[in-house]
Formats: structure tokens, C-alpha cells, sequence
């Protein structure tokens, strides 16, 4: 059984111009130890996939359904605010985009910390300061016991991220969400957090969950990946799959817009023209559609399926069955 498993979710917001669609039945599987990189332009859905799986959407303007929302053989759609509460942290550790932002600028980090031993784990004051310490230690902060009594805001950006992989770590979760963890940090910063994760991951056997846009971390780190467009996913699988047999227009623009150290002729950086479209108004056809440099008549028809590409690799593609096209 798959430790994560998502299946038709909807997520939707109320607004002042109507309901929002930000989800539109996506499914997801994860298994212990797994790496799975959900992938996509900012307002895709990455980040609302994570947060409803954790529950943590504003229960007023939020409408979360799905026929089932399994973690570790039990169904989350069926806890209360207080049993999620012990499975976040404790179970599913939560890497934020912003650290600055995630972290309590007026407690210490060693409060922040310990906090978590004293709550989830039943240790005293003095045990879970230990623990801190330890923590700091194992994502790489050096004099760890002494940065106890530092604010958040005296450490650079990639020590704060280091502290972010603490706390989401301090119970040694089963699953790990990383969402965006190296977008604010400086390339040389981004390697040495993609080891760190590499190296709890390889440690713990925890699964991760990375959503990022990044598609060099994706093919550094990922053993599957999820392509999520406009609410929907529209390429899943594993990852040297997709990115040597892309099957979909949107993850081969995708690629294209990134530099390329690999090849000898590495050419211009293609951007992907137009802009994702109005959620408050889906397309009746491919929502890529409007930006596709393969276009056809047939794509302003219908939302395409997934459809099998190849082993566990499918694409939501009316030219799926054409994919040398687009290789």
C-alpha cells in the first residue's frame, strides 16, 4: 500500500468574482522512500495540493473534496482539526517556501525547536533543548548549541532554510513536503539543501513530496514526477521518463525554458508565450491549448485524458500517440 494516496481531489475558493477552481481531480501516490517532484508554472496548483493534503487551507473560503485522501492506511478526509494536528509535524514534516516567513521572528530558534520535542515527543524542557541542539547539528549549523538563543533573523537565508529542514525533520516523519525549499537561496546554497535532503532521506527512509518549478532540482533529486498545469496533472512518471520521452507540449516547453549544461549546442532559452489561464474561467478544451506551438482544432474540444505513453508514464495529450512529434 502507498503511504500517500490522493485520488479525484478538488480544491475550490470562494471570491468575490464566484468559486475558483484551483484543483480539478488530480491523483497521487507516494511510496515510503520515494521521491515524487510535482512540477509547474507559479498558480498551477503545486502549492494547494500540498497544503490540502495537510489540511492546512482556510476552512472558510476552502472546499476541499476528494473520494479519498489516504495517508499511512488511514483516511485524513475523516479527521478532525485536532487529529490532524498530531499527524503534522510528528508524521508529515512541512518545508516552507520562506523561511524568514515560517519562522516566529520574536522566539529563538531554540524555542521554536524544542517546542516541537516538549509537544509531540513528551520531552522535558531540558531534553528537547538537547534535541535542538542535535537537530541544528544534523542539518549542518555549526556551534549548534550556542545558536540556540539566535533570532531567525541572524541567520543568512540558507542557515534559516537548515532550520526549516529541522523542525520539519525534529519527529522524524514518514513523509517530508518540501514546498519550493531552494527558491530564494543563491545556486551554490540550493546543491548543498538538495545533499541535505538527499542525506535525511537516505537516513530516515522518509518519503518527500518536492513542489518546486525547478526542473534541474527535479532531475538532481526526483524518482517520479508529476507535471501539474491549470489544476490538472498533465504528465506523470517516473522521471528519467519524462524527461527523455516528454509526451506532453507543456512539460517539453517547460524544459525548454531552462538552460541546458548537457548538450553541445545549448542555442537561446525558450520562453513559453502567453500566460496560465483565468481559473474563474476554464477552458472548455486542453487548457494548454492557448499557448501550444502544436495546436490542432481537435484540442479546443474536450479537457484530454490521461493516456499511457509508456511503463507507469502517461500524458494528458491528444497527441500522445504521436509523441515523436515533440521528442
Amino acid at each position: 500500500m502507498a503511504l500517500l494516496q490522493v485520488k479525484d481531489l478538488h480544491v475550490a475558493f470562494s471570491t468575490d468574482r464566484g468559486e475558483a477552481k484551483a484543483i480539478s481531480g488530480i491523483d497521487l501516490t507516494l511510496d515510503q522512500g520515494e521521491t515524487l517532484a510535482v512540477v509547474g508554472e507559479s498558480g498551477s496548483g503545486k502549492s494547494v495540493t500540498a497544503l490540502a493534503i495537510l489540511g492546512l487551507l482556510p476552512k472558510r473560503t476552502a472546499k476541499v473534496r476528494a473520494a479519498a485522501l489516504g495517508f499511512d492506511g488511514r483516511d485524513l478526509l475523516t479527521y478532525s482539526e485536532e487529529q490532524l494536528r498530531k499527524v503534522r509535524g510528528k508524521e508529515i514534516g512541512m518545508v516552507f517556501q520562506d523561511p524568514m516567513t515560517s519562522l516566529n521572528p520574536v522566539l529563538t530558534v531554540g524555542r521554536q525547536l524544542s517546542e516541537i520535542g516538549e509537544v509531540h515527543l513528551g520531552m522535558t524542557r531540558a531534553e528537547a533543548q538537547k534535541h535542538a541542539a542535535d537537530l541544528l547539528g544534523q542539518v549542518g549549523i555549526p556551534q549548534a548549541k550556542a545558536r540556540l538563543s539566535d533570532y531567525p533573523h541572524q541567520f543568512s537565508g540558507g542557515m534559516r532554510q537548515r532550520v526549516g529542514i529541522a523542525m520539519a525533520i525534529a519527529c522524524k516523519p514518514k513523509l517530508l513536503i518540501a514546498d519550493e525549499p531552494t527558491t530564494a537561496l543563491d545556486v551554490t546554497v540550493q546543491a548543498q539543501i538538495l545533499e541535505l535532503l538527499a542525506e535525511i532521506q537516505a537516513e530516515m527512509g522518509m518519503a518527500i513530496m518536492l513542489v518546486t518549478h525547478d526542473l534541474g532540482v527535479v532531475a538532481r533529486i526526483a524518482d517520479r514526477v508529476q507535471v501539474m498545469y491549470a489544476g490538472r496533472v498533465v504528465e506523470t512518471g517516473p522521471a528519467d521518463a519524462v524527461f527523455a520521452r516528454t509526451a506532453m507540449p507543456y512539460t517539453r516547453a517547460l524544459l525548454r525554458s531552462v538552460p541546458r549544461l548537457d548538450i553541445a549546442d545549448k542555442g537561446e532559452l525558450r520562453p513559453i508565450k502567453g500566460s496560465p489561464p483565468d481559473i474563474m474561467r476554464p477552458a472548455k478544451g486542453c487548457s494548454f491549448a492557448p499557448r501550444c506551438e502544436l495546436v490542432q482544432a481537435r484540442c479546443h474540444l474536450g479537457q484530454p485524458p490521461l493516456a499511457q505513453c509508456g511503463p507507469d508514464h502517461h500524458a494528458a495529450c491528444v497527441l500522445v500517440e504521436e509523441t515523436t512529434w515533440i521528442h
